[in-house]
């Protein structure tokens, strides 16, 4: 079987999506065949920033240059939406030593629960300090974040920005 035949799982909140999720979704289009995007929702936490279908929207704007990438909302387990998306793995990107470590528990429970192995992508080293909790907090008290992130992101958190203004 071709590494281009398999279809893919990448999970997570992208609250808001920034170039780093972008980047490895890019590297997994480029390693396999369909690259699923779920917006994943827990419903024990807070909502966030953006709604589930304003995170689909921009991540299908985002990611529009792509070929074989579906943006789909999931609640539940990353492993729940793996079965119900018939993808067969789950795609992680790193972006250090302590996301190795989450992510390696993860990957192993996902394993031991479901079958259900994880792939790692080594994210771009100038991004490696991007996270959406950052450009959360700074976009928060009006700082630019629109090199982080996507242009439809960046457009997004300034309304937000003037709407609480």
């Amino acid at each position: 079987m071709n590494s281009r035949d398999i279809s893919v799982l990448y999970p997570g909140s992208f609250d808001p999506v920034h170039l780093g999720h972008v980047d490895v979704i890019e590297q997994a289009t480029e390693l396999f065949g369909t690259v699923v995007v779920a917006v994943m929702h827990n419903p024990s936490k807070p909502s966030g920033l953006f709604t589930i279908a304003e995170r689909v929207a921009m991540l299908e704007e985002s990611l529009g240059h792509l070929d074989g990438v579906r943006v789909e909302p999931h609640t539940g387990l990353a492993i729940d939406a793996v079965a119900a998306t018939g993808t067969s793995f789950i795609v992680k990107g790193l972006r250090n030593a302590g996301d190795f470590e989450i992510e390696q528990q993860m990957a192993h429970m996902n394993q031991s629960v479901s079958g259900v192995r994880t792939v790692y992508v080594a994210c771009r080293p100038d991004l490696v300090f991007v996270s959406s909790r950052f450009i959360r907090e700074i976009a928060q008290y009006g700082g630019d974040v629109s090199h982080l992130v996507p242009a439809t992101v960046a457009s997004e958190l300034a309304r937000l920005s003037e709407a609480s203004s």
